[in-house]
């Protein structure tokens, strides 16, 4: 089973999200902020994060910066999960070392297959 860490800030989108995934297979662990969402991804090592990026504490774009600069997590995918959908916001992000992007609301299969494609399954 894969693992995904899910760095969310808003419950809403966060238990929604998360359960949705729970139901396709995957294990979830969850983050509210930038800061724990780091110290979860060196903690748990999963497969892929699925990060916010507005974020109270510590925001998506230097949680993702940190995670790309550490040796343990650098080889983990991130997925960006914003609702910014401007072509500068997903620039941002990837200068920021996400592998890929996504607008919220989450369309549930367009986020899958791009999950698919970065676990390979």
């Amino acid at each position: 089973m894969h693992k995904i860490l899910l760095v969310e800030d808003n419950e809403m989108n966060r238990d929604m999200l998360s359960r949705r995934l729970i139901r396709k297979g995957f294990e979830v662990v969850i983050a509210v902020d930038g800061e724990q969402g780091f110290q979860l991804a060196m903690a748990e090592r999963p497969d892929l994060i699925l990060m916010d990026l507005s974020l109270p504490v510590l925001d998506g774009w230097e949680a993702t910066r940190r995670l790309k600069a550490s040796v343990e997590t650098k080889e983990i995918p991130v997925i960006a999960l914003t609702a910014h959908a401007m072509a500068s916001d997903e620039e941002k992000a990837f200068e920021a070392g996400c592998d890929g992007f996504d607008t919220k609301p989450v369309d549930l299969e367009r986020l899958l297959g791009k999950i698919h494609t970065f676990l390979k399954v």
